[in-house]
């Protein structure tokens, strides 16, 4: 299709959310994506309330649902006692059409974006195209790829951490890596069997260190980390899992383990979310550390500001109302996705029993005050820094 208006890098949920936006409101849009085909590696599971309220504007939540799990609610727990601090997404009641969390893959939600895009005819989704880098002048932009050149009038870079786009540009990418590495293990064990009052989201305390349970359909998502002294490799084998998650709870029998991965934890934000005609979105912008399972939702939250604001230039507004989304996106991403995100590190990361027990009973305390945990459900949904947004 010649002569589309925007050029999309990345076919994740953030570059499928915007295409297909665009696509919707008469705007012509090509998807390129590295990649042959969508990625179905462990990433990110967590959809929060806004998150499902502007999927079922997409017209993509009912859909998601009936895929995933409907969490009701999400705790913090002494792994060796079970004493727990306990929060009930129904508070938020009111605030949103979805007031629980979603656990579900992210792929099942690109594979849905992806059967919708390919239907619109604004729309084109090539697979197997990796951008080598973009430049531009007051006109257009020139995506370069291998032997091709394409134009258009913006850009958008939705190509994650390591984006070519942002690179392309040569934007800071500022921030810090932490130093311990994250290991991903899924398995179809119930840990709900025999666990006392687990919920779908339990963030653990535990003698020896942390570690995380998330239900998702058919199996429980576990993060863990490597002992002290041993290396990724040797933390990702068979063995070394097995005696991880037998530390968890003794089974008396092998875990079946279906899915593993390592990788490690950073909090960086670039300097600029629009250059000229070129702009950024999702974990090109910003990333953090997976506790709270803001990252995903953070992208897709720009991708409908953004989306908004492109089709709005496109059909003869002021381009200066790009640099809005800027204004509206990065506070948030810094203050209330990186900022909430690298808290959770930090309390879970904890180690003093006596502060572990003190961040506990706050959050009994938060939990059990109506309004505390109202104003706490709003900010740790990512509702309050929707509405923070809005007055940008």
């Amino acid at each position: 299709m010649p002569g589309q208006s925007v050029i999309v890098v990345g076919a994740g949920p953030v570059g499928l959310v915007l295409a297909l936006r665009l696509a919707r409101a008469g705007i012509r849009v090509q998807l390129l994506e590295a990649e042959h085909q969508l990625a179905q590696d462990l990433r990110a599971s967590t959809f929060h309330p806004p998150t499902l309220d502007m999927l079922q504007e997409l017209g993509v939540a009912d859909a998601l649902i009936a895929q995933g799990v409907i969490t009701p609610g999400w705790q913090v727990r002494m792994h060796e006692t079970g004493e727990r601090a306990e929060f009930d997404l129904g508070a938020l009641r009111g605030h949103t059409g979805h007031p629980y969390r979603l656990q579900c893959e992210q792929w099942k939600l690109s594979r849905l974006l992806l059967a919708l895009l390919q239907e619109r005819p604004e729309a084109v989704v090539r697979f197997g195209a990796p951008v080598l880098g973009v430049v531009q002048d007051e006109r257009e932009v020139r995506v370069e790829l291998a032997g091709e050149t394409l134009a258009a009038p913006f850009v958008v870079g939705a190509d994650g951490a390591r984006s070519v786009v942002r690179k392309s540009l040569g934007l800071a990418f500022e921030g810090e890596t932490f130093p311990e590495t994250m290991l991903l293990v899924t398995t179809d064990f119930d840990f709900a069997t025999r666990m006392d009052g687990l919920c779908g989201v339990n963030y653990c305390w535990a003698a020896d260190g942390t570690f995380s349970l998330l239900r998702l359909p058919g199996e429980w998502r576990v993060s863990l980390y490597p002992s002290e002294g041993e290396s990724v490799e040797d933390a990702l084998t068979d063995a070394s899992i097995e005696r991880k998650l037998q530390a968890i709870l003794p089974t008396g029998k092998p875990y079946r383990i279906l899915q593993r991965r390592a990788y490690r934890i950073h909090q960086r934000i670039v300097e600029r979310y629009r250059v000229g005609r070129v702009l950024l979105a999702g974990d090109a912008a910003h990333i953090n550390s997976p506790s709270g399972g803001m990252g995903m939702n953070g992208g897709i939250h720009d991708a409908f500001n953004l989306s908004d604001k492109l089709a709005r230039v496109l059909r003869g507004e002021d381009a200066e109302l790009l640099d809005r989304y800027e204004r509206q996106r990065r506070p948030v991403a810094l203050e209330q996705i990186i900022g909430q995100s690298a808290a959770n590190r930090a309390r879970m990361q904890q180690r003093a029993p006596e502060k572990r027990l003190a961040a506990l009973r706050e959050l009994q305390s938060i939990a059990a005050d109506p309004a505390r945990t109202l104003a706490f459900l709003l900010r740790s949904s990512m509702i309050e820094g929707l509405r923070k947004a809005e007055q940008a």
